[in-house]
């Protein structure tokens, strides 16, 4: 299984901790041994979490992938200053068992990229998308313009966002990560057709969240 390379640094910090911890264990009291014991939980905890699997995308060219692994919490119309009215708000929740890399749900060029501060509520709480810490995207396609957002959680502390304004990308390439439990917004225009239901659980870079009619 590939790493993500955003945790590389905590898996290498976790294992060094590890590997000295066990070792004055073996000749220290076994206070050494219980850090030695949580150091290694951790190990393998955050090995599983920062995996990075590589997935084939579905085929066509109307397609709006899931950008994450998660739950669908939240399906509802909206009327966003940028997408227009009648706009759908999808929302997938990630925990922490998650895979937790960002992808892109299609291919277009970044209008803004913008970064909020803010509170760090359950990310499963609908306010979140509002009131967390965010970073907040819009995406000019061909067809369409759609709107993503990066949201931290109460664990996550930490967004990691790609997208450069002017900038493009290609659909599934790496758009960002969100540290240990969060949320992934989508603000779809009214020309899209949903294809996902509430509780759905989807895959990033697999999950055909819409199409363009």
């Amino acid at each position: 299984m590939r790493l993500a390379k955003e945790g590389s640094s905590i898996v290498i910090g976790a294992f060094l901790v590890f590997v000295v911890a066990s070792t004055l264990s073996i000749v220290h009291s076994t206070l050494w041994g219980y850090l030695a014991g949580t150091c290694f939980l951790f190990l393998i905890f955050s090995l599983y979490f920062f995996r990075d699997p590589q997935r084939n995308l579905p085929a066509g060219d109307q397609i709006i992938i899931a950008p994450a692994d998660g739950k669908i919490v939240r399906i509802m119309k909206i009327d966003d200053s940028e997408i227009g009215k009648g706009s759908t708000l999808v929302s997938i929740f990630l925990n922490v068992f998650n895979v937790h890399v960002n992808r892109m749900p299609i291919s277009g060029k970044f209008e803004s990229v913008a970064y909020h501060n803010g509170k760090f509520l359950v990310a499963f709480d609908h306010k979140a998308s509002d009131e967390n810490e965010r970073t907040d995207i819009i995406i000019k396609s061909k067809k369409i313009t759609l709107r993503i957002k990066q949201i931290a959680g109460i664990i996550a502390r930490r967004i990691l966002c790609y997208a450069e304004a002017d900038g493009e990308m290609k659909i599934g390439d790496r758009l960002g990560f969100i540290r240990f439990g969060s949320r992934t917004d989508l603000v779809l225009p009214p020309s899209v057709k949903i294809n996902v239901k509430l509780n759905q659980k989807v895959t990033g870079n697999v999950t055909i969240i819409g199409e363009i009619e």
